[in-house]
């Protein structure tokens, strides 16, 4: 039986160690029909990790100027081959049955997003050590989903084809680019939630993620408010929401899958070589 092939969209911009750790998760997968389309969005050269992980069917496509990761994802879509397309951000990494689960579970679906851990690190001679872990894994129905969104898109898999129908992501969401595609496909398509946390997600409440900038966000929070009817919508930072009793009653059980290790990329050893 032929297998699906699933393209893996990664835009990236002057993070190469935390991409070859990712490169690393992916050599991993028991799941092995897929090519991978790295977006490197004018940032440093990145071509290296082809040459250390060259078992990998890897496209590198360079943007000649910086215009944010949601414009980096849709060159990456206009380049896709794959049936389904899986998203990942490049600080973010899969545990190796990851893929293979998520191919298993869309099945009768269209698009298929799965629980994640939550992981603050520090780096030890470059590579990321896990310091805090935690899950996030929350209940989720339309009403819910408007209020406020506990949709991670990193691992999510989804049939290509959506895009034919609803247009690419929306650059002008910027930090909520996620959400509205999340309710522009849940208005058409169906989608499930796996209950495992196969994805391992970077946010520490110190560091440079984009989505903790509260300040640039209250503009791209009120344009996706004003474009699904969403009313008024907090902005509080993200740690605080969680704690909250309407957020905290969303929340589910899930199974944990990874076992802590670090993922140590042939860059680090390149690197000692050298």
């Amino acid at each position: 039986m032929t297998k699906s092939l699933v393209t893996v969209i990664i835009p990236t911009y002057n993070r190469l160690e935390e991409l070859t750790e990712l490169m690393e998760s992916l050599t991993r997968q028991t799941y092995k029909q897929f090519e991978i389309i790295i977006v490197n969005d004018a940032g440093e050269d990145v071509s290296i990790v082809q040459d250390l992980y060259s078992e990998l069917t890897i496209m590198i496509v360079q943007v000649p100027e910086n215009q944010g990761h949601v414009h980096a994802r849709n060159v990456g879509i206009n380049h896709a081959k794959g049936e389904f397309i899986l998203l990942l951000d490049d600080d973010d990494l899969i545990v190796s049955s990851h893929l293979e689960t998520m191919v298993r579970e869309i099945d009768g679906y269209d698009f298929v997003f799965s629980d994640v851990e939550i992981v603050d690190y520090e780096k030890k001679n470059g590579v990321r050590t896990p310091i805090n872990r935690f899950p996030f894994a929350y209940n989720w129905d339309r009403k819910s989903m408007r209020i406020f969104s506990t949709f991670v898109p990193s691992g999510t898999l989804y049939r290509r084809e959506i895009h034919s129908v609803i247009g690419e992501f929306d650059v002008n969401m910027k930090h909520y680019w996620d959400w509205d595609f999340f309710l522009r496909v849940e208005a058409q398509y169906k989608i499930k939630k796996v209950p495992i946390a196969g994805v391992l997600y970077e946010f520490s409440q110190a560091g440079n993620n984009a989505s903790k900038n509260q300040e640039s966000m209250r503009i791209h929070l009120d344009r996706l408010s004003l474009k699904h009817g969403l009313g008024n919508l907090p902005t509080k930072n993200f740690f605080l929401l969680l704690k909250e009793p309407a957020i905290k009653e969303r929340q589910s059980e899930t199974k944990i899958v990874w076992d802590g290790q670090p993922f140590i990329s042939r860059f680090f050893n390149h690197r000692k070589i050298k």
